[in-house]
């Protein structure tokens, strides 16, 4: 699937996005409350960049929890960067984001970042050098040392150990609301549409991109998220 016809899919998707996905919430929110310990180091004032920023979700947990920060959210789908800001406003942060409508390479400079989220993002990429590369633009956007912190889905597709994780995760995708029709189709997009790589080949693909050796910090059924540091070089 190519990129303008994923942004189409959100696009259509946004208003009713986190209504849809709202039974799902405990895995989401897991990941953001060791999120925060692994943001813990970052100063007072840290500068953070949402690449994939959806409908603000880390944004509006990070920005309630740290009232300094201010975050730049990079979207490609305009409606749902609409509902990023509109949850901005009514959560009372709005002044301290920046919402950028398109890619990472659009985005003007301004400066590198102390962190970076990116969160079911990349799994879209799915030629490899495709995908070192994105991480190495995100490497770039960071001062040496910072923190991104990424999730994809992830697992030895091909394996027993994947088609029975597989079917838990889809009976708990049907549990969570969606229609028996839907499953199939995200079992296809998942073979056809997904690149669903091993954990290490996706710690690989981020260390290529400019970062020291990630550290896998969360697990919940498909989804994996690590944590890496942008390395010392220029980027």
């Amino acid at each position: 699937m190519r990129s303008d016809e994923i942004k189409a899919v959100f696009d259509q998707q946004a208003s009713s996005y986190d209504e849809r996905w709202a039974k799902t919430a405990p895995i989401r929110d897991a990941l953001h409350f060791l999120l925060e310990a692994v943001f813990s180091e970052l100063p007072i004032d840290a500068r953070m960049l949402c690449i994939g920023a959806g409908t603000g979700e880390e944004i509006d947990h990070l920005a309630k929890r740290f009232p300094q920060w201010t975050f730049t959210a990079v979207e490609p789908s305009g409606a749902m960067l609409d509902v990023c800001r509109s949850k901005a406003e009514k959560g009372g942060f709005a002044s301290r984001c920046d919402f950028h409508e398109g890619y990472l390479e659009s985005l003007p400079v301004q400066g590198r970042f102390d962190a970076a989220t990116c969160f079911l993002v990349s799994q879209f990429i799915v030629e490899r050098e495709a995908r070192i590369d994105f991480f190495r633009g995100i490497a770039a956007r960071l001062r040496p040392g910072a923190i991104l912190a990424s999730s994809d889905l992830s697992s030895e597709t091909g394996s027993s150990e994947y088609d029975a994780l597989l079917d838990t995760w889809l009976k708990m995708m049907l549990a969570a609301g969606v229609p028996a029709a839907g499953l199939e189709q995200m079992r296809e997009a998942y073979a056809r549409d997904v690149a669903i790589l091993p954990p290490a080949e996706v710690a690989s693909i981020i260390e290529s991109g400019g970062f020291d050796e990630p550290v896998m910090f969360h697990q919940a059924g498909l989804i994996r998220a690590w944590y890496s540091r942008r390395g010392p070089g220029d980027g």
